[in-house]
């Protein structure tokens, strides 16, 4: 049976949304960034986190989708005021787009992130479940830009723009 619209889906799974958290400590701004879990990500670290996002549900308005992905990754309701920050391009031809707001996060407190399932080891036909999101902390703005995925540090630098506009 052949899908409806191929071509449709395919966009779909090409689009996500998410939120930048941050906040200023001791007068330095930090950034929340979440590192992915499961087998492929366990050993990578320098430029595999991201921001906490995912794909857009058909219909769905791309700032109601970062909040859901966030609190669902997460497992924090947020709230406040949301900076846009634009859309940006990723490697794999995946288009982001995201928002940043202030607020914090007990790093202490465990991640309540959504599983999946997957097969593992690959080719074993056993069926395992990881969490979508492994860890979480706030990274002062050098280390996230290292942290991240590359075509996310755009985000970042929207970010200290913005912030040091409303400064001046």
């Amino acid at each position: 049976m052949a899908l409806k619209n191929p071509k449709k889906k395919a966009e779909r799974s090409n689009l996500s949304a998410g939120l930048l958290m941050f906040r200023i400590k001791g007068g330095e701004v930090q950034v929340f960034l979440v590192h992915p879990g499961g087998p492929f990500w366990l050993k990578k670290d320098e430029g595999a986190w991201s921001i906490p996002k995912g794909e857009v549900q058909e219909n769905e308005p791309l700032l109601e989708t970062a909040i859901r992905e966030f609190e669902e990754e997460i497992g924090v309701s947020v709230k406040g005021e949301f900076l846009e920050l634009g859309s940006i391009k990723q490697r794999g031809g995946k288009t982001v787009h995201a928002w940043a707001f202030e607020g914090d996060y007990n790093e202490s407190q465990p991640i309540k992130s959504n599983m999946f399932t997957m097969e593992f080891p690959p080719g074993s036909g056993k069926m395992r479940e990881f969490p979508e999101i492994d860890k979480a902390c706030f990274f002062d703005l050098e280390e996230a830009k290292r942290k991240i995925n590359a075509a996310q540090v755009e985000f970042i630098e929207r970010l200290q723009n913005a912030i040091s506009t409303k400064k001046s």
